[in-house]
């Protein structure tokens, strides 16, 4: 007998058949038998700034806008400038120091430098 493969996106192992694909109940993704390998190819992570450019590790940037830190008095100042940026997963996608503070930005207030 055949084993039903995990969600391919949320990993889920609820998943079942529904004729020709398979179905996940939890996040209402349908897929082909054969497909999982080539959406896990395509879920590669682009990240644009606020001009459209794609961002990638190693970049610098620069702030478009003055930053007030979330629980602090401090404030980054536009033009302030991050060199070696890492990209991570979550809505915070920029992981860099700026002014010898380790800070996520978003990527909307920020353009390649």
């Amino acid at each position: 007998m055949h084993s039903i493969p995990s969600c391919p996106i949320c990993a889920s192992e609820n998943t079942y058949p529904d004729g020709t694909m398979f179905v996940c109940p939890d996040c209402a993704h349908e897929w082909q038998p054969g497909e999982e390998s080539q959406q896990q190819q395509d879920n590669t992570r682009v990240v644009k700034d606020s001009n459209g450019n794609i961002l990638a590790d190693g970049d610098s940037i620069i702030l478009i806008k003055d930053l007030k830190l979330k629980g602090s008095s401090s404030v980054l100042k536009q033009g302030s400038k991050a060199k070696n940026i890492r990209l991570v997963d979550g809505d915070h996608e920029i992981d860099c120091k700026i002014d010898n503070v380790k800070i996520m930005l978003k990527a909307c207030f920020v353009k390649k430098a």
